[in-house]
């Protein structure tokens, strides 16, 4: 919803000021899904706010995993241009939307199937805060609501720095969808200067790194934008955000069979991690993305985690959810969902 066209027709109508606040309790706590709903307006505003102010996107086709635990759905833009969003459903009752931030994405991570789209173009605000609207008016339906948001699907944030953020204090706003600041969480792949400003934000969003290597020769081959932002630079950014926020960083590592998975890369790991007690890694089961790579054997995995644990680092493995679906972390490319 572009609340600047919201405005718009607010002002042609010489409407009061606090209309403004009644539409976001609309939009973000009634959660209508037509401007024919809010009955609390004029029918010629109402009629207005139809004809000018409507929604970003339109669902495509929807997914739903064998486990019914996650649904990825499909997006068309008004352009055209297609995204993809992952709702995740936890055994704790969470509801976690996994939302886009590009269409696409021009990191060419080789174990990532965005990578291989090339970049569209940035999302607005408007369209990346409306993946989330759509997932709470279907969970709305089943008296649910969304726990966490976090913007990890398709597209690197950083690279679409004023968006995203704007996107992300349209969530937190009080009088808009009210989402806890810490229930929001942002991931990049290592763009230094997102970083950087993001470390003077005073937004209490949880950042995550996406590292999958611990050194700068692996990690270029598997990201190639580490031969941009080097590892240590990256980490000296990190280490600079931690000691202005005083807020935990999360670092996610794919284990790939016989490429970053060995005992000496978990040494490596353990080695960059032991530098600060508020940095957490969560280790997560590589999902096919292509012919090229193999996710870790149960037994490396566990062996891994063992040294990094003999070290003393906290970690966790992230539970993958999706994969059935190709909705897992690495596999969204924007197609149409084939499993209804």
């Amino acid at each position: 919803m572009n609340f600047e066209q919201v405005q718009k027709v607010l002002t042609e109508k010489g409407e009061p000021a606090y209309r403004m606040k009644q539409i976001k309790q609309a939009v973000f706590v009634n959660l209508i899904s037509s401007w024919e709903e809010a009955t609390i307006f004029s029918k010629d505003l109402r009629a207005a706010l139809g004809k000018t102010a409507v929604n970003s996107l339109k669902p495509v086709s929807v997914a739903e995993s064998a486990d019914k635990n996650t649904v990825k759905v499909l997006f068309e833009m008004v352009d055209g241009e297609k995204i993809e969003s992952v709702l995740i459903k936890s055994k704790d009752g969470r509801n976690t939307v996994c939302v886009s931030s590009q269409a696409g994405c021009s990191l060419a991570c080789a174990f990532c199937a965005t990578g291989k789209l090339g970049c569209k173009r940035d999302l607005t605000a408007e369209e990346i805060v409306d993946q989330a609207i759509y997932f709470a008016r279907e969970l709305k339906k089943k008296d649910e609501h969304i726990s966490n948001v976090v913007v990890m699907g398709m597209g690197e944030p950083f690279l679409n720095y004023d968006n995203v953020l704007k996107a992300l204090r349209t969530l937190n706003d009080k009088d808009g969808f009210n989402m806890g600041a810490r229930s929001l969480s942002v991931s990049t792949s290592g763009v230094i200067p997102g970083i950087q400003r993001f470390s003077h934000e005073n937004f209490q969003v949880n950042l995550a790194i996406s590292l999958h290597a611990p050194n700068d020769d692996l990690r270029s081959r598997l990201m190639p934008i580490n031969r941009k932002y080097h590892l240590k630079d990256v980490m000296a950014a990190v280490e600079e955000y931690v000691r202005l926020t005083n807020r935990k960083v999360f670092f996610e590592y794919l284990l790939i069979d016989g490429v970053n998975d060995s005992l000496n890369n978990a040494e490596e790991l353990a080695e960059i991690m032991s530098v600060n007690h508020l940095y957490h890694v969560n280790l997560i089961k590589y999902n096919i993305t292509s012919g090229k790579f193999r996710a870790s054997p149960y037994e490396r995995r566990e062996a891994f985690k063992d040294i990094l644990e003999k070290h003393k680092i906290s970690v966790t493995f992230r539970v993958s959810f999706g994969e059935d679906i190709s909705a897992a972390c690495g596999q969204l490319a924007g197609k149409r969902n084939e499993k209804k």
